[in-house]
């Protein structure tokens, strides 16, 4: 297995998630998938895509690939198209990504559920704000530029998750970044990112600007988390625990539900108090830093 491997996994489970809501939310919707180099995911996206030929009865998919395949990359995907449903139209378009606004726009995709996945270009403004004209639109960015959460937050999306892949071997470790509009699409996205490293057998972490990560799998360790939340009450002082799973959510590689593993963890070592002392560690607990008062119970 390589790290390609974890690329088109995550690509799967993302459009898993992704299409069942673009279906029912609209009549309408794009896939959009511009690749710089090998458009290797392409045939697991239209699998993808097939997966779901029952939920097409009345929607109109579009699913567009932008690549320089020549005469290949038809009749590597034809074998895949040919099973598809009359309700999905496959364009493949030559060229690079740098096309991929025109592309859009002539395919009508504005206005109506779209998923961009851009491999292996660094994106331009331009290219990224394309990718926002969907309404609502994701876009996933893998293999290419540095210090993507900016530019994606600059072209309009609210939530973004940006991680390296850290190979093993050593190898160069790709960025992979992820703009949406939408919770759950973002933790359905960490979910993903964690789970194709286990599925596929890959030997594999991840990295990432707000939380060091140095274990991939379902169960990430949660030291670096714990660091994070405990920073993040240090700078800001007392949170809630719906404050804290957010930050984690938004602010780094972890998923929201590992932050409720790590507020357990800080408790148990006395790092933190909560509010109220005794209960369920719910979303209304208040979190603060720093062990609590004498007499306290921080179970």
């Amino acid at each position: 297995m390589s790290i390609d491997a974890v690329l088109d996994g995550l690509l799967v489970r993302q459009l898993d998630h992704w299409l069942p809501g673009a279906l029912h939310r609209s009549r309408r919707a794009t896939l959009a998938l511009a690749y710089a180099g090998d458009a290797g995911t392409a045939e697991a996206a239209l699998r993808v895509v097939a997966g779901f030929a029952d939920r097409l009865r009345g929607r109109r998919l579009t699913v567009l690939v932008l690549a320089d395949g020549g005469r290949e990359l038809p009749a590597r995907l034809g074998v895949v198209e040919a099973g598809l449903p009359g309700d999905v139209a496959v364009h493949v378009v030559p060229g690079d990504p740098a096309r991929l606004p025109v592309v859009l726009k002539a395919a009508g995709a504005a206005g109506a559920p779209l998923f961009t996945l851009v491999d292996g270009a660094a994106p331009t403004p331009k290219l990224l704000a394309a990718t926002t004209t969907g309404r609502p639109a994701e876009v996933l960015l893998t293999g290419a530029g540095t210090g993507l959460r900016p530019a994606l937050t600059a072209a309009g999306f609210p939530l973004v998750a940006e991680v390296e892949l850290v190979p093993a071997d050593g190898t160069p470790a790709p960025l992979v970044a992820f703009g949406t509009g939408l919770d759950r699409s973002l933790e359905a996205f960490k979910d993903a990112l964690w789970a194709a490293a286990e599925a596929d057998g890959v030997a594999v972490g991840y990295r990432d600007h707000g939380a060091g990560l140095p274990d991939g799998g379902v169960e990430p360790a949660t030291g670096p988390l714990r660091d994070e939340l405990l920073a993040e009450l240090t700078r800001h002082g007392p949170r809630t625990v719906t404050e804290l799973r957010r930050h984690a959510l938004t602010a780094t590689a972890y998923r929201a539900g590992d932050a409720g593993r790590a507020l357990t963890e800080l408790l148990d070592a006395g790092l933190v108090s909560r509010d109220p002392q005794h209960g369920r560690l719910g979303g209304d607990v208040l979190i603060s830093a720093g062990p609590a008062p004498d007499g306290w119970s921080t179970a």
